[in-house]
Formats: structure tokens, sequence, C-alpha cells
């Protein structure tokens, strides 16, 4: 059986990659796992950079396959933010209400028509002797003007999908997955993991 690990604490960012790569004969272990895992400080001006950060300085640690991904909401309207700051937005407990409210409190002017976003992902997997492959993954949505669902982390109940009519929070696992800007970075990472055989 062959063995990732994700660098990641976050449970649902887990539960998302585990779907994935379990089929394909990877046993998928999370930061969780290994309470002494280093922490990687987020230094990065960018995902791909922070994502970098995180799978290389973790790969380096346990000398095996690790996959890292920096993610997060940009809002048209506030130039971009939260971005790289998504999970820190409003402070350094990462308190998901707290982020929600804050984004809420800056868009209350905002009218709908305005109100556009995306999630992005930048994934990056490495590990002994192999160059860091990047990938990429975005999700178009609306920021509504208060929450809705009770599934999914972060930003997710107010991050409204048209094309599917919900929020991130009201889908199920398989929804999100088959629309979620994790989800299309993943695919995208699992066709060159299928390609890659006894690469890793």
């Amino acid at each position: 059986m062959k063995e990732m690990i994700i660098a990641t604490k976050n449970a649902g960012k887990a539960k998302e990659f585990i779907e994935i790569f379990s089929p394909m004969g990877y046993t998928v272990k999370t930061l969780l796992d290994f309470p002494d895992a280093p922490d990687i400080e987020e230094t990065g001006a960018t995902f791909e950079e922070n994502a970098l950060l995180k799978a290389e300085g973790i790969a380096k640690y346990f000398n095996r396959i690790v996959i890292a991904d920096d993610s997060g909401l940009a809002i048209d309207a506030l130039e971009g933010r939260p971005g790289v700051y998504s999970a820190r937005y409003a402070g350094e407990s990462k308190d998901d209400e707290a982020n929600i409210a804050k984004v809420l409190e800056e868009l209350k002017e905002v009218p709908e028509e305005k109100r556009t976003a995306h999630f992005h992902c930048t994934l990056a997997l490495t590990g002994p002797c192999m160059e860091p492959v990047i990938v990429e993954g975005m999700c178009d949505g609306v920021i509504l003007t208060e929450k809705r669902g009770t599934s999914g982390f972060g930003y997710d109940p107010i991050f409204y999908v048209p094309a599917l009519g919900k929020t991130m929070a009201e889908m199920n696992g398989e929804e999100k997955n088959s629309i979620s800007h994790r989800g299309n970075a993943i695919r995208k990472l699992r066709e060159w993991v299928k390609n890659a055989e006894g690469v890793i």
C-alpha cells in the first residue's frame, strides 16, 4: 500500500483528499496523525509559494510523498481579499465564524450583482528525489448576505454557486467535490499521479 501525507490539520480538507486518493490504492494520512510534525509558517505572498513551503518542509522532515494546499476566497469587490489571508482574515485564531462576520460586514453596502467571488486552490506535490508538481483549481460564485447550510467549513455557508443553486455548505460531499476549487485541483493532480506510475 502506497502512502501519502496531506500537509493539513483540517479534517474537512483531509476528507476531500481521502475520498479521491484512497480508491487509487493510497493510504492517506494528515498532520493530525503526526503530532511531532513541524509547523511551517505560511510566509509566501501567493497561494503557490505557501503550498510549496508546506509541501517541501513536510516532505523533507518525513522523507515521504507530501501534498500541500493553499487555498482561499477572492472577492472582486474587496480587490481579491481575503486571498492568502483567508484562514486568518479576522485574526490569528483562524476562527471561521469571525472570518465570515468580517467579510459580511465589509460587503454590507455592496449590491448582489457586485458580490462575485471565487475560491482558489493551489496544490503542491513533492517527495524524495522529485521536482514539485503544481496544479490549480477554481470555483466561481457569489457571496450571500447571510449564512445558508451546515456542511463544509470556512466560508462555505456564504459562498453560493449559481450552477447548483446552493451554497457550498448546502451540498453533500459528492456535489461539492464535483465543482469545488479543491476538487478541481485534486482531479488534475490525480491525473498526474495516474500517469506517474513508478515516479511516486
